[in-house]
């Protein structure tokens, strides 16, 4: 009988040529992501020089600054709640502008999923045909819409609502509806991917079985839609809360909010190391609303397993 000779094993490469896919990736994270996070922590913790610019000294004052001011004589530390009323006065806008755009855009979103396929494609090309231009292009339009000779104005006017111009620029109502104009897309197009797989004969069989039009929201409607919820609510919530552009144009400079804040810090104040201490407690507020929301979104699944 011949003797079996076993065949030889492959050999592997030590480093897999496949993972050479990878490079491209990791350069761009590493380049655009990560080290510019690693600078601005580094800066933070630094001392601002005179003209612009660090002083490479170790220091935790542009964190102290935020929520105390120091004495110029004694140097003795007063709480100051002025940069913590900016943060919050950021926090609430954004807030502000997630809802009313979750408000206008659920709605919307069903509209758009219940209708045939032709009128689904022009509705969602519609919607994002804005963003086609630029933010700056968006707002500048805003401002011309809310201006006293602008067509809300001359709309009101014309239908005699009231006689004279009502100022709606240069206040919170102005930057909201420059925020929810500029972000309301990110939230429909989330609402709209969960609404559009929903099987409507569920639907249909609830109102069979005579539910209430308000109990098939509750109950049927509404639990299939809260990732598209979730989703669309981080994706207006997190661009409006570091947002600069549309405070700076329709709220006229009276009240600064936290990205205004960090411009001017890198900008004409010159503290660069406040302004990054800024930008990393922005980040830091960020990350508890994601890991907050993927909390959230983990306990129905949880349940469900059960």
């Amino acid at each position: 009988m011949p003797e079996l000779i076993p065949a030889p094993e492959p050999k592997r490469e030590k480093f897999p040529k496949s993972r050479l896919l990878l490079l491209p990736a990791v350069l761009v994270i590493g380049f655009f992501l990560v080290l510019p996070l690693v600078i601005i922590i580094t800066y933070s913790f630094l001392v601002p020089a005179t003209f612009g610019g660090v002083v490479w000294q170790f220091s935790t004052e542009a964190y102290t600054q935020f929520l105390f001011e120091r004495d110029i004589f004694d140097e003795t530390l007063a709480f100051n709640a002025a940069y913590l009323q900016i943060f919050l006065r950021s926090v609430m806008l954004a807030v502000s502008a997630t809802v009313v755009s979750l408000i206008i855009g659920f709605p919307t979103a069903y509209f758009i999923a219940t209708r045939p396929d032709r009128q689904k494609n022009l509705l969602i090309f519609l919607i994002t045909l804005p963003f086609w231009t630029n933010l700056l292009i968006r707002t500048f339009c805003v401002l011309l819409i809310l201006r006293d000779d602008g067509l809300v104005n001359s709309i009101a006017i014309g239908l005699g609502l009231y006689s004279t111009p009502v100022t709606y620029l240069y206040n919170d109502f102005a930057m909201g509806a420059g925020l929810v104009y500029s972000y309301l897309p990110f939230m429909i197009l989330p609402l709209y991917a969960n609404l559009e797989r929903m099987d409507r004969r569920v639907v249909e069989a609830a109102y069979d079985l005579y539910a209430t039009p308000r109990r098939v929201f509750t109950e049927v409607i509404l639990p299939h839609a809260r990732p598209g919820i979730v989703a669309g609510s981080l994706l207006v919530f997190i661009p409006s809360l570091g947002t600069f552009l549309v405070p700076d144009m329709l709220g006229g400079g009276g009240k600064l909010l936290i990205g205004n804040l960090i411009q001017l810090q890198f900008g004409s104040s010159r503290n660069w190391p406040f302004g990054a201490a800024l930008a990393v407690i922005l980040l830091a507020a960020i990350l508890v609303v994601l890991m907050l929301a993927a909390r959230r979104s983990r306990v129905p699944d949880t349940a469900e397993r059960r």
